[in-house]
């Protein structure tokens, strides 16, 4: 079973920064997984939440700063220490020399659409020699297939957050490598079903060594974890 750090070592350090990225390579990771979105003049940065108020202290969206004024803002809201906002560029940068590192960049296009991420952030992976390193997963599955068009042997994978009738076969139909569910979600029957069509079930987010447990004898591929230091060896 493969670990993804989720957003770096985000359990410790602020979440999707350099800092938190750097501090998860030091481990045994197999991943990591991240979030990209657009700012307002269509650069790719990487945050979470649409809204800047949680990780910066800063009222807005994402979508309505520039990139100039994403990175004076400090994604360290409330406690000590300045770190910006990294760009995906500056994301991808971390892992040209990690190839056997798997990368999970997941499209926050739920809300909004964000008309053209995935062939700014296609070209992003292809400048950075990347093609064969990242999963591309998203909530969005319409944007999903906008990617396949781009390049159709790119892996994605169909995130959710519910139990789904016949999932697995719904992924497949997307022509999607891999089912991402909420680990409260699996069951062992759906994860065998999923295996024999092929698909990776790689589950978010597990923290508690119990949980991962329990999903690891389920037979999952992979865990996302916010704490990869209690569940991987240090380098």
């Amino acid at each position: 079973m493969k670990i993804f750090a989720h957003r770096g070592l985000s359990s410790l350090y602020p979440e999707n920064t350099i800092l938190a990225f750097e501090k998860a390579l030091e481990y045994k990771i197999d991943g990591v997984e991240t979030d990209v979105q657009l700012t307002k003049d269509n650069k790719a940065v990487i945050i979470h939440d649409e809204m800047l108020d949680r990780t910066t202290g800063v009222h807005g969206f994402v979508k309505d700063f520039t990139l100039e004024e994403i990175k004076k803002l400090n994604a360290n809201n409330k406690k000590e220490g300045v770190h910006r906002i990294p760009t995906l560029d500056e994301f991808l940068d971390l892992f040209v020399d990690r190839k056997d590192l798997i990368i999970n960049l997941e499209l926050k296009t739920s809300i909004f659409e964000y008309e053209g991420i995935e062939e700014i952030v296609y070209d992003s992976m292809k400048k950075h020699n990347l093609l064969d390193n990242i999963i591309i997963s998203s909530f969005n599955h319409e944007s999903l297939l906008r990617f396949k068009k781009i390049d159709e042997s790119i892996k994605t994978a169909v995130l959710t957050a519910d139990r789904i009738v016949n999932v697995e076969e719904y992924v497949k139909s997307l022509g999607c490598s891999a089912y991402h569910p909420l680990f409260a979600t699996v069951k062992k029957d759906r994860i065998d079903k999923a295996h024999s069509l092929g698909l990776d079930v790689n589950v978010w987010t597990i923290d508690d060594e119990m949980y991962l447990n329990m999903v690891k004898q389920m037979g999952v591929d992979t865990v996302m974890t916010n704490c990869c230091n209690k569940f991987c060896e240090k380098l």
